[in-house]
């Protein structure tokens, strides 16, 4: 993997009691607020190899649009990366995480602490573009990572966060 591309999935529809979180769906924002992401992606020449994407119908949904701007992209659907942990979504990384460009597709709080901990672990703290990921990770919210290798050692480097307001 040479980089890395941590997504929270796409603006939904209200939680409720009676309602499966598991089934929830985008909402029309959500499905517009995914392709913006996506183009963005695009443009900046972000072409993504391989989805690591959550089984919750949401994280599917946000998936489906991106997949149309990358229709060869291989995806792994994986139920682990159902409201996980910033340790979960790693070692989800570890056992799937092949392709040059991999993006995984998840939920908050998880991906927030996961995105924020592999920045500072890079070194980022401090930076403009680190102050941008720790205050906020809204839904379809995107972190951008280049990745190397040191030695045994794997090297983030915290490229951009896009939120998907500033692409409206």
């Amino acid at each position: 993997m040479n980089r890395l591309i941590l997504m929270r999935h796409a603006k939904t529809e209200p939680w409720s009691e009676s309602a499966d979180d598991h089934a929830r769906a985008l909402t029309d924002r959500g499905v517009a607020d995914a392709g913006l992401i996506g183009l963005e992606l695009k443009r900046r020449s972000w072409m993504v190899d391989q989805a690591l994407v959550s089984t919750a119908r949401r994280a599917r949904e946000t998936w489906r649009v991106l997949g149309d701007i990358w229709p060869r992209a291989s995806m792994v659907l994986e139920d682990d990366l159902y409201l996980a942990g910033p340790e979960t979504l790693s070692e989800v990384l570890r056992r799937h995480g092949t392709g040059g460009t991999v993006l995984l597709v998840a939920h908050n709080p998880g991906l927030h602490e996961a995105a924020c901990d592999i920045a500072r672990a890079s070194g980022a703290e401090g930076t403009p573009v680190f102050r941008k990921l720790v205050e906020k990770f809204p839904t379809g919210c995107a972190a951008f990572f280049e990745v190397s290798q040191k030695g045994p050692d794997t090297v983030y480097a915290l490229e951009d966060v896009l939120h998907p307001l500033e692409l409206r």
